[in-house]
């Protein structure tokens, strides 16, 4: 299947996704958001303000609120804009590595390894997953429960249906593909995010790689089909 760069993907989300006080030009509230993930994924929450962020988005107070309410709802919609744009990308690689699978080791491995690089090609979303992580016990209850359906704590639900294809065909031995998901996830993905801070230090590619297709291999010896 033909796909887009990307990193070319976030900013095609911003213009698709609506606010809910979409008053003023497409192009400003673009502007607005990329500055406000910028800045809420370098101060954080707590410290990160409205001003700074009309600053860096070169437009007026009163311009962002025409279309947000408050910080609140701006952090709310970046917040999930970011994981929609990051889940996209992480689809279309879905599509291109799982969809049909013809070996199934290889397959995996190089699908887990495409996925880790979009830590690198959304710098400031995973920035801004650092925040969450920081400042949990200050953020809003809403913008909490909005992330746990949007953000990585849902990606085990995305995946799942993938490796449940795969074990139709024969290749995989699953009781739940949640579960399957979410142990692949902690095997690949989890333990890159964790040992790279959320990108704040990119590991070595050849860490990466030994990650990657050690806990492929790890999963496959839970869950190949004999």
């Amino acid at each position: 299947m033909k796909s887009k760069p990307l990193s070319a993907i976030l900013l095609d989300m911003n213009d698709r996704r609506p606010a809910a006080r979409r008053t003023g030009r497409p192009g400003k509230r673009q502007a607005i958001t990329e500055a406000a993930r910028g800045v809420f994924g370098r101060d954080g929450y707590t410290r990160a303000s409205v001003d700074t962020i009309a600053v860096e988005a070169n437009v007026s107070k009163r311009t962002i609120y025409n279309h947000f309410a408050d910080k609140e709802e701006l952090f709310l919609t970046v917040a999930v804009e970011g994981a929609d744009a990051v889940t996209e990308a992480i689809w279309v690689l879905m599509e291109r590595h799982l969809w049909n699978v013809t070996d199934l080791e290889r397959d995996l491995i190089a699908f887990n390894l495409d996925r880790a690089r979009t830590i690198t090609e959304f710098p400031d979303h995973f920035a801004l997953v650092r925040t969450i992580h920081q400042e949990v016990t200050r953020l809003p209850e809403k913008v909490l429960e909005r992330w746990l359906a949007h953000g990585p704590p849902s990606a085990h639900r995305r995946l799942a249906p993938y490796l449940q294809k795969i074990a139709d065909r024969g290749l995989l031995a699953l009781d739940d593909a949640e579960k399957a998901a979410n142990v692949l996830n902690m095997l690949t993905i989890n333990d890159i995010l964790t040992r790279s801070f959320h990108g704040a230090i990119p590991l070595p590619d050849d860490e990466t790689n030994e990650i990657i297709t050690d806990g492929v291999r790890a999963f496959l010896r839970l869950y190949a089909k004999e």
